[in-house]
């Protein structure tokens, strides 16, 4: 390549991101990603780890040892929880109402595993009666439900499912890829054996980490197997030994991601879990009432709305693509399309971590507002 076909600097534009995510990270979490490298066994960033994974399991809720972000996205997140607690043949329960239930479901029958799906309209919560009456016609190993369904807005409560999935014998797994640091997340008292999330959402960091936590219940599972798990990247017994006392050599962690994450979490201690929850419902309300007046409404079952994810159901006559086209290329705003039945019906507008303020919501109301005149 000739020094006159080299591209220039890549320099993006500034965007508020209302979409499903990443949501913008406060800018001390990206001063955090511009300090120097060090060697991911260097014993200060040894130090970080080990604070990373404290404040980990106050976000989480959990006294579990085993908590820690995998050098990956969330969606690494969700497979490494399947591929260590799952060996082909066993049976799996999982709730199905968008997106990311179904693709538990591949993941899981990528692991071999027999499944059973418990469905409900997109925009509906999974009921408890549901996932009883599933459990009464098979014994699995395995129930895992998404609490935060990204692509429909639906917060499915799940202390319910948690005690059914426990009384029938079963391992319990949670998504919280959307809600951790947003809404109540309680690991320990909700009895989760395994969860997950990102890093890009509520957490307000970039793109690249996935949290995740296993109960000492799931851990004797995964020491347990019989076979290897399916992923040597994703192995929770090598992980363990590499985010543990011994520091054995498995990967090398991307420190400057990890830098971030210490930043976001730190933050988000600082604000504290329930004011950080509050604001997140403040400005779910104050978008609520804001919506009613342009003669909108949020499309996903009352009483189980996502604070920090909005499915805003697009009006007759709107042109669906040409607003969101016309809010990033005129107002810099980005917001998220409708997936699988819900395309072309709504607009889903996250107030996520950092971007979760009043100032943000009356910003998006006025330029759609404008776009829908």
């Amino acid at each position: 390549m000739s020094n006159s076909s080299i591209p220039a600097a890549y320099s993006p534009p500034d965007r508020l991101l209302l979409g499903p995510g990443p949501s913008n990270a406060a800018p001390s979490v990206l001063q955090a990603m511009q300090q120097p490298l060090v060697g991911h066994l260097d014993p200060t960033f040894i130090d970080m780890m080990e604070e990373i994974k404290s404040m980990l399991r106050h976000v989480f809720q959990t006294e579990n040892e085993m908590t820690l972000p995998v050098s990956a996205t969330g969606s690494a997140g969700m497979e490494a929880c399947f591929v260590n607690l799952l060996e082909p043949g066993d049976k799996v329960l999982i709730g199905v109402n968008g997106v990311f239930g179904t693709r538990m479901c591949d993941v899981a029958e990528r692991c071999g595993a027999t499944v059973t799906k418990v469905e409900a309209e997109w925009g509906t919560i999974i009921e408890p009666s549901a996932i009883a009456a599933a459990l009464e016609g098979c014994k699995p190993k395995l129930v895992a439900i998404v609490h935060a369904e990204t692509s429909t807005g639906a917060l499915t409560p799940v202390e319910e499912l948690s005690r059914l999935t426990h009384d029938a014998g079963a391992l319990f797994l949670l998504d919280t890829v959307t809600s951790l640091g947003g809404c109540p997340v309680a690991v320990d008292d909700w009895h989760v054996d395994a969860v997950y999330s990102g890093s890009q959402k509520c957490l307000s960091c970039p793109p690249g980490l996935a949290p995740v936590s296993f109960s000492p219940r799931a851990m004797e599972v995964i020491t347990g197997r019989k076979a290897r798990v399916q992923s040597w990247y994703l192995d929770m017994n090598f992980l363990a030994s590499y985010w543990g006392s011994e520091r054995v050599y498995h990967h090398t962690a991307p420190i400057s991601m990890n830098y971030a994450l210490h930043e976001a979490l730190r933050l988000v201690l600082e604000e504290g879990l329930e004011a950080r929850w509050a604001r997140h419902r403040k400005v779910h309300e104050a978008l609520k009432v804001g919506l009613t007046k342009l003669g909108l409404s949020i499309t996903s079952q009352k009483g189980h709305q996502l604070w920090q994810l909005n499915a805003i159901g697009v009006p007759d006559g709107a042109d669906e693509a040409g607003v969101r086209t016309r809010l990033l290329s005129d107002y810099g705003i980005e917001v998220g399309p409708g997936l699988g039945p819900m395309k072309g019906k709504i607009w889903r507008v996250g107030l996520m971590g950092h971007n979760a303020t009043v100032a943000n919501v009356e910003h998006f109301l006025d330029a759609l507002g404008q776009c829908l005149e």
